[in-house]
């Protein structure tokens, strides 16, 4: 069972994707070109993809109510500590642009936001319990987003 169902970050994304395809059918504002969508949709996908290899390969949870086995610092993680929201923002400004309503954008502008508040601390005081000062001189030296 996944701890914390259903309060997890892909359902708060999924969440943001209805949201921004309401707001595109009833209040679309402005038109947005639909061209970008697939490149950042697969953008998006593919640094998730690449991002979920790390914690298997580190044989540690991507679940973020689970408790941290290894300190992952590299491939993206060595820009980025949280390349898989990064992903997921990119597939929502991706669908905004693919549903063609500037109204859509703001699902995708406001879920860093929600995420930051929502999993950051605990995800981040959880890297500080188990990793301590190897954490501290990471979260210091790369950034959120």
């Amino acid at each position: 069972m996944i701890r914390g169902f259903p309060d997890l970050p892909p359902i708060w994304g999924l969440g943001a994707g209805f949201v921004a395809l309401g707001l595109a059918r009833w209040q679309p504002v402005a038109a947005l070109p639909r061209s970008p969508g697939w490149l950042l949709v697969g953008a998006g996908l593919g640094l998730i993809g690449w991002s979920a290899w790390w914690f298997r390969a580190k044989r540690t949870t991507i679940e973020p109510h689970r408790e941290p086995t290894a300190l992952i610092v590299e491939g993206p993680y060595r820009l980025n500590r949280n390349p898989i929201y990064t992903g997921m923002t990119l597939i929502l400004l991706g669908w905004a642009f693919l549903l063609g309503a500037a109204s859509a954008l703001l699902p995708a502008l406001a879920f860093p936001w929600l995420i930051g508040r929502r999993f950051l601390p605990g995800e981040e005081a959880a890297l500080r319990r188990h990793f301590g000062s190897e954490a501290e001189r990471y979260l210091g030296a790369t950034r959120r987003w």
